[in-house]
């Protein structure tokens, strides 16, 4: 294993966040709660975008030019798993998460999301999601169970995150705004800018907050979103909480209710490229909007995240890890309820993709610089 020399020192910051930074020439991230080593666990990835872990070791990574391929314990990286669909990849759209069905290790059954072409070579795309077997290298009984309504022509904020529920009853994929279609994020007839919430095999749960709705899509869990690109469970309530992209500045983590309204493009932290309030906002906050638990503002273009539930950092449990892009970080949020009480920031001098808390307990995240990309773990430094 090649280690990263990054050395953070910890600092305080008003507002109740830590700030961690310090010149690149030491081993160990200095935390508040603990020395963080930071390992190269394997290299030559392009564009990684979703990490799942399949015994031994080994983990499935996404590449987001339209490859899935399987890294060995050793940072070996497979040759590029056939059976794909046609993934059209333009600016932000690719081959984007992958997971693992509740059942993996009976059926060896995965999960993707990728940007779905209305036609072979076509720009008009939305986020479809399917499950496949996987077995020999190949992709076997490829079956889509949900592609967005509608496609559109663009090639941004297509989100593409999944989670499964504890009981596996449950998958929720968030999605994005598209880009240039904000207000369809205030529309129930649209999967544009919202978090969906179906079954494993595609259906509708009856218990969906829009089921019922006339004109409402009944995939809809809650509303108003511009570009999810993280969610997790939180394993104390089993909730699910979710992070995406605002404009410039407002960055934001939500705990998404059913049936509820977050507001954007409406309401947001943020503003537009370049300065000025945008002219589909009203203010910061509105009646029958929800405000976000936590916004980063200026933006860190904030990405994966999960909840750590495992037994190497013992201070971290339940607090949310939620990388950055612009920001080259990881942000530990300390959690109390549905409340963030408290942030540190570890400066990783990459752009962070990818957050996950391993089986083994430690933290890996995928790195986005474009070249020569990374898997890298985290471990307490000894």
């Amino acid at each position: 294993m090649q280690r990263t020399t990054i050395s953070l020192a910890f600092a305080m910051a008003f507002g109740g966040s830590a700030v961690l930074a310090a010149p690149a020439e030491a081993s160990t991230i200095e935390t508040r709660w603990t020395n963080v080593e930071v390992e190269t666990v394997a290299e030559g990835l392009v564009r990684p975008w979703g990490i799942a872990f399949i015994g031994d070791g080994r983990m499935l990574v996404t590449e987001l030019p339209g490859r899935l391929r399987i890294v060995e314990a050793d940072g070996t990286l497979g040759d590029p798993i056939e059976g794909l669909p046609e993934v059209r990849v333009r600016n932000q759209g690719g081959l984007l998460d992958v997971t693992l069905a509740p059942d993996f290790a009976e059926t060896q059954r995965i999960y993707i999301s990728w940007s779905e072409p209305d036609a072979p070579g076509s720009n008009v795309t939305s986020t479809a999601v399917a499950h496949a077997r996987l077995a020999d290298g190949a992709l076997h009984d490829f079956t889509r169970i949900f592609s967005g309504y509608p496609k559109v022509d663009g090639g941004r904020h297509y989100g593409g995150r999944m989670v499964f529920t504890p009981d596996g009853q449950h998958l929720y994929v968030g999605l994005g705004d598209r880009g240039h279609q904000m207000l369809e994020s205030q529309d129930l007839d649209s999967h544009t800018g919202t978090l969906i919430r179906i079954h494993p095999d595609g259906s509708v749960p009856a218990d969906n907050p829009y089921v019922n709705t006339e004109g409402a899509l009944p995939e809809i869990w809650s509303y108003g979103h511009r570009n999810i690109q993280g969610i997790d469970i939180q394993p104390s309530t089993g909730l699910v909480w979710a992070v995406e992209h605002g404009p410039q500045g407002g960055d934001e983590v939500n705990q998404p209710e059913p049936g509820k309204n977050y507001g954007w493009p409406v309401i947001t932290h943020g503003e537009q490229y370049g300065g000025g309030q945008m002219a589909e906002t009203v203010s910061f906050k509105k009646d029958g909007m929800e405000l976000p638990v936590w916004h980063w503002t200026p933006s860190i273009a904030v990405s994966g995240m999960n909840f750590y539930d495992g037994d190497k950092f013992p201070a971290w449990q339940g607090n949310i890890l939620a990388g950055g892009l612009r920001g080259q970080q990881v942000a530990r949020l300390e959690v109390d309820g549905d409340r963030v009480i408290h942030q540190e920031v570890m400066n990783m001098d990459y752009r962070i993709r990818e957050v996950r808390v391993g089986p083994d307990g430690y933290i890996y995240l995928l790195t986005d610089n474009r070249d020569n990309d990374k898997i890298l773990r985290l471990k307490p430094a000894e």
